[in-house]
């Protein structure tokens, strides 16, 4: 029928009823740009999760003068009343929200290192990136020779629309020696990633292999980080996410069973798409994810956001 809605895509939905103290969050991002990591205006994603209830959030959306058409970090920055404006926004927010921010280049490391040194899957979300990618972070002052490392290897390890037999690892490859010649900690890395390893990983994506997350994919990555502060490694956690393509049914699976401790317990309860225009929660989420975007040294200076790396 024109003019309805299309049906929301992906989430997981809880299984069965949902009982004991399940805590129930609303979760949206700023500056996701799909697979294109490189190739994009936003050097960072920010996702931002509120634990407020519906009427909670409307009561707060109302208090700072806005109307649910009008909550957007853009407008509500270039307001006349702006500076006043985000200190009520973070004042009611203290205490009941949280933001996760995801530095692009610095996620495409971590990439490299879970793929080419370690054992790829879900269960690097349950845990802080590896110290080799700090490591090997420290190479983004090669300039031109760190640009073309990263985007061999986000071509490489990009699957769609590619050529059989064009998997871009020689010049990957090449990437890597070039960039390994500047020695220190980034060099000792790039030393430990040999030809077969790069090979076989590449093989096991273009078979389609699912238990590798995919590697172009941060928003799997920002959700685990936020369900892991939430959650305190106890409470299980509904999530209400504003829709989200990224956030398959299958992927959500895998990373349930990734987060679960020994006794088969998972923090992830279920994730539920929300049409955000319907959602104060979501909303306000979208907001305040906006805001640490467009304005994170403000974040930073009141506890909101860690200081980058």
């Amino acid at each position: 029928m024109v003019g309805m809605p299309s049906p929301l895509q992906g989430g997981l939905p809880p299984s069965g009823t949902l009982t004991g103290p399940v805590l129930e969050i609303a979760c949206d991002e700023s500056g996701f740009s799909g697979a294109n990591l490189l190739r994009s205006t936003e050097p960072v994603i920010t996702h931002a999760s509120v634990d407020l209830s519906a009427a909670e959030a409307a009561d707060l959306i109302g208090a700072l003068g806005l109307s649910p058409g009008e909550v957007k970090s853009g407008w509500f920055l270039r307001r006349p009343d702006a500076s006043s404006a985000l200190e009520r926004l973070l004042a009611g927010l203290r205490g009941r929200a949280h933001v996760h921010r995801i530095d692009k280049e610095f996620f495409l490391v971590t990439q490299v290192v879970e793929l080419l040194l370690g054992r790829p899957s879900y269960r690097s979300f349950t845990r802080d990136p590896r110290p080799e990618a700090d490591d090997l972070f420290q190479a983004r002052s090669a300039g031109e020779d760190w640009a073309v490392f990263l985007d061999a290897f986000a071509e490489m390890v990009r699957t769609r629309r590619r050529s059989p037999g064009r998997s871009g690892a020689g010049r990957f490859l090449r990437a890597r020696d070039t960039l390994a010649r500047a020695g220190g900690p980034a060099g000792a890395v790039l030393d430990r990633i040999s030809e077969a390893r790069v090979a076989a990983v590449v093989s096991r994506l273009d078979a389609g292999d699912r238990t590798i997350p995919p590697p172009l994919e941060p928003m799997i990555a920002a959700l685990a980080a936020t369900i892991r502060h939430w959650s305190d490694g106890q409470r299980p956690i509904l999530v209400i996410h504003d829709e989200q393509s990224a956030l398959t049914a299958a992927r959500l699976t895998r990373l349930q069973r990734a987060l679960a401790d020994g006794d088969g317990r998972s923090p992830l309860a279920g994730l539920v798409m929300a049409d955000s225009r319907a959602d104060p929660r979501v909303q306000l989420a979208d907001l305040l994810a906006g805001v640490a975007r467009r304005m994170p040294g403000t974040l930073e200076s009141s506890g909101w956001l860690p200081a980058p790396r």
